[in-house]
């Protein structure tokens, strides 16, 4: 990638332990993040605005708070600076629960940043992240944490023997309303989610049932993934349609991407090491 060109890393959900509703409609959860080494690519451009290409760019098409767009006024609003362009080459699906317009609002900030030379911890940095979404803080680290509160209060943790591990994600073709999703929770707090990587993995994620409730198909694809020999951790990520697959090697990661449904997306990449 070059200066001006940034990933916007898709993100996964390893556990996601939803603790509570709170009053005024966020929730309490806890969750282990790990993020993809592929995902969306965004440009910072000379022209303002927000140009969009890539297989899913017409489905932000006419949408005029674009979180890329938010991160920009955001950010001029903050630290002033030039009004920032861009182009965003949309690879991921829309409302998938791998954190598409979060990341992309978080590679927005680090090219600002970037250009303006400042530093993505920064106060500021972290201000603007956070107002624009709960999951643009992770995003904007795009490393290995744990989130609480509303997912925003991080803590970098080591993904140890997982770094690097090739993983599948596979999405049936359907976008889920993250906000439904919440809403279907049956708001019973299934207990905590403990510190380690290992905890994680024999953790849960609260809205899958609630994700299936309303789109079914998502148990096919978790059946499928699960059914492909050499696919070690199978699960929903955040609150869903997109599943994945740790495997334990690549060449089995990429017959099973070799296989999957022509009506499906899918995705064979690696977990992040850094």
């Amino acid at each position: 990638m070059s200066a001006r060109t940034e990933t916007a890393y898709a993100k996964l959900n390893l556990a996601l332990h939803v603790r509570a509703r709170e009053a005024d409609g966020y929730h309490a959860l806890e969750t282990l993040f790990a993020f993809c080494e592929d995902g969306d690519v965004l440009t910072l451009q000379d022209a303002h605005g927000l140009r969009l290409t890539g297989p899913f760019g017409a489905g932000l098409a006419g949408e005029n708070d674009n979180l890329v767009n938010r991160a920009g006024r955001e950010w001029t609003a903050r630290f002033g600076g030039a009004p920032a362009g861009f182009l965003l080459d949309k690879r991921l699906p829309i409302a998938s629960g791998i954190g598409g317009g979060s990341a992309d609002a978080a590679a927005a900030l680090r090219l600002l940043a970037r250009r303006d030379g400042i530093a993505i911890e920064d106060a500021g940095v972290r201000e603007i992240a956070r107002r624009l979404g709960a999951d643009v803080p992770a995003c904007l680290l795009s490393r290995a944490a744990r989130g609480e509160g509303r997912g925003d209060d991080l803590a970098v943790v080591d993904l140890c023997g997982l770094a690097g591990a090739p993983v599948l994600l596979v999405n049936p073709g359907v976008a889920v309303s993250t906000s439904a999703v919440f809403k279907a929770w049956d708001g019973v707090d299934r207990g905590v989610l403990g510190p380690s990587v290992d905890d994680a993995m024999a953790g849960r994620n609260d809205l899958q049932q609630p994700a299936l409730a309303l789109c079914g198909v998502i148990a096919e694809v978790l059946a499928w993934l699960a059914a492909q020999p050499g696919a070690g951790f199978v699960r929903m990520s955040g609150s869903g349609a997109t599943c994945f697959a740790l495997f334990a090697d690549a060449d089995q990661r990429d017959q099973a991407a070799a296989a999957v449904s022509g009506g499906w997306w899918s995705l064979a990449t690696r977990l992040r090491s850094a």
